[in-house]
This record gives structure tokens, C-alpha cells and sequence, in this order.
């Protein structure tokens, strides 16, 4: 046997003992049970995690309405509660403590200024108060753009607002009512709608007040945003959002005291127009006057000729386009700055309309002031 065998042998021996015994003594280590015991410290007896707080503020509309037997798609709407919609809606529960408050229960073809100041006035209350973390409005689809749109620009704090309705009553085996308002739910509560505002969603999207419309008299892809697109997307399990959070904007505009916005009509354009309909607008003192003009917002030579006789009278004159999506830029086929006119860039007639109304309230009418404030909403 080698003479160095043994003693070898015997330092290595005692090498692996000592690591052996120094291994054992260590303690063992489990990923999974360390996140287990992490969760259960979270959700530990008086540490559980609260859920968001979201109000949903009811106004009626299809999504509160029920089926009517005068023919297959026949029905009636506002009838039913936030609360009774809320119910309605397996797991809603999930994603945030809700509770439900009735401002309207009407059609959204008669939504008005009363029911709007009611709404900005409560929403601006929640988040003052600091009563919610995100505020929910369900409310019919007919005049949802102009609702969202005006609350974007009256809203004071960046918290989400998120306006949802339905293409069809509830009752209905078809009925998109439930999932778009847990959907709404959803984007409401979740920390990334945190800074962006006044949101709309609809059938799995999420779109922006400004570049949202409505594009189809029934089908459930109405809400289209056709010169920007949707914002993000949502579903049951997951939200995408797919435009940053824009740097905050707070709210220059206030609400008249005597609850009523400004006179401003809407004329559309066509082949064979006259002035006539220019004329009475004015004769009835509108404040404002939006032309839902023809390709990039033009009109006859005898309508171009009554809205300058408009501008000149300090009527705030708008032009804006009948056509579903583009821009309406200034003195291209038209010589705004020689009118006293107003180019209403992307805002389609009726979200022109409101914006126009807001800043004569608040006493903003002069062309370039107004230019001004069309440019400044992106």
C-alpha cells in the first residue's frame, strides 16, 4: 500500500464531514412556500387588501332597459336600477367594493344639461371627497360621446370616469349589458386607468372621449374612434392599454350657475342649401352656430355668405363636417381668418357643438380664442 493512502484518505474523510455537517444545519428553502407564506401575511386577519371603491352613477339607457313584445328587437329603456344592473353581473364583485346611486333613468336621446351638470357636479364631489377611487356611468348609447366628451372637459380630477351602455336590452339571450359593465368595473378599479380620466368602453375597447362615435344604428362594433383608434383593450381577465397616460390636464372650464349651457345650433349641410335655416338660427339667438358641412366642412356660396353675416354679428361660427371621419383644417377651400371662422380639426359637429357652448359660458368667443381652444383638447 502507498505510504501516503492513508493519511490522504483520511484528511478528505473528514473534508465531506465537515461539509456534510454544515449543508444539514443550513435551513431549507422553498420559492413557492415563501410567496404562500407572503400571501398569507398579506391576507392575514386585519391586513387583507382592500378592494377599489367605484360608484356607479346610473342614467338609464338599453343597457337598463327590458325587451318589448311589439316586435323581435323591440324595447324600452331605463327601466331597471344600477343597483338591480350590478346584480346582474356574476364576479363583479371581484374587482372592486361598488355601490350604486340613480341620477336619471331616461333614454339617452333625452340626456340634457340638467342631468349633465348633475353628474359633473357628483362626480367632482366623489373625487374631492375622496369617496371612490373610479366612478362608473352607465347610460345609453345614443348620446354617449357628447356625455363622455363634455365630462372630459368639466371633470377635475384624472381618477377614471368610464362611461358603459349596451346595444341590447337586458332579458335578451344576446344581452352585451352585463359583460360591458363588468368590463367597466374592471378598467374603473385597476390602477392602470390611474391619470387617465374620462374613459368609454364598449364591447371589449376602450376608447378616448375625443375620437370616439357612434358608427352603426344596432350592430355591437358601434363605437368606432376612426382617426385614432381605440385606446385599449379589456376583457374579463386582462386589460391592454395601448396609448400612454397623457401628461394631466386639468379642467379650465365652469359650469354656468344658472345650469343651462349656451345656445348652439347645428345645421346641416347639403346639395341645394340655402340660407334659411343659417337665418333662423340667428334669428333665435344662438350663440353659436357648428355647420355639419360637406367634404372638409363646406357649404353653398349662399350658406358661406349667411354664416359671415353671422360671424360679423358676433355669432361664434364653427365648421365642422358631415363625413364620418378626417380633419376639417383651416383655409383650405374656405378663408377662415378673412370670415371670422373656426376650424373644428377632428371634433365631429355634436362634440363641436359642446365645446363651443363651454367656452361661450365661460366667455371665450373670440375666432382665435376659439381656434385656440380646439387645438388645445388633443
Amino acid at each position: 500500500m502507498n505510504k501516503f493512502a492513508h493519511p490522504v484518505s483520511a484528511h478528505f474523510r473528514t473534508t465531506i464531514a465537515a461539509a456534510l455537517a454544515i449543508f444539514l444545519a443550513l435551513p431549507l428553502y422553498s420559492a413557492p412556500a415563501a410567496a404562500a407564506d407572503a400571501e398569507q401575511q398579506t391576507n392575514a386577519p386585519g391586513q387583507t387588501k382592500q378592494l377599489p371603491r367605484v360608484i356607479v352613477l346610473a342614467t338609464g339607457g338599453t343597457i337598463s332597459g327590458t325587451a318589448d313584445a311589439r316586435s323581435a328587437i323591440g324595447y324600452n329603456s331605463g327601466e331597471r336600477t344600477g343597483q338591480q344592473l350590478i346584480k346582474d353581473v356574476p364576479g363583479i364583485e371581484k374587482f372592486a367594493t361598488i355601490s350604486a346611486e340613480q341620477i336619471s333613468n331616461i333614454g339617452s336621446q333625452d340626456m340634457n344639461d340638467k342631468v349633465w351638470f348633475q353628474l359633473a357636479k357628483r362626480i367632482n364631489e366623489v373625487f374631492d371627497r375622496g369617496e371612490a377611487d373610479g366612478v362608473v356611468i352607465t347610460h345609453g348609447t345614443d348620446t354617449m360621446e357628447e356625455t363622455a366628451f363634455f365630462l372630459k372637459n368639466v371633470i377635475h380630477s384624472t381618477k377614471p370616469v368610464v362611461l358603459v351602455g349596451s346595444m341590447r336590452p337586458g332579458g335578451v339571450t344576446s344581452a352585451d349589458g352585463p359583460n360591458n359593465l363588468l368590463e367597466a368595473v374592471e378598467v374603473a378599479a385597476s390602477p392602470q386607468s390611474q391619470g387617465r380620466g374620462v374613459m368609454v368602453v364598449m364591447n371589449d375597447t376602450i376608447h378616448d372621449p375625443r375620437w370616439i362615435t357612434k358608427t352603426n344604428t344596432t350592430s355591437l362594433q358601434t363605437f368606432l374612434s376612426p382617426n385614432a383608434g381605440p385606446i385599449g383593450y379589456v376583457d374579463p381577465a386582462s386589460i391592454r392599454f395601448v396609448a400612454p397616460v397623457l401628461a394631466a390636464r386639468k379642467s379650465s372650464y365652469t359650469l354656468p350657475a344658472d345650469g343651462q349651457l349656451p345656445r348652439v345650433e347645428i345645421v346641416f349641410a347639403h346639395s341645394n342649401m340655402d340660407a334659411t335655416q343659417i337665418d333662423h338660427a340667428i334669428a333665435d339667438k344662438a350663440k353659436g352656430i357648428v355647420i355639419a358641412g360637406v367634404g372638409d366642412g363646406d357649404v353653398s356660396n349662399a350658406a358661406m355668405l349667411a354664416m359671415q353675416r353671422a360671424a360679423k354679428m358676433g355669432v361664434v361660427v364653427v365648421r365642422s363636417s358631415r363625413v364620418g371621419s378626417g380633419f376639417v383644417n383651416r383655409n383650405v377651400e374656405v378663408d377662415d381668418d378673412k370670415s371670422g371662422f373656426v376650424a373644428s380639426l377632428d371634433l365631429n359637429p355634436e362634440k363641436a357643438r359642446l365645446l363651443t357652448q363651454l367656452l361661450i359660458a365661460n366667455g371665450i368667443t373670440s375666432p382665435a380664442q376659439v381656434q385656440a381652444a380646439f387645438s388645445a383638447t388633443y
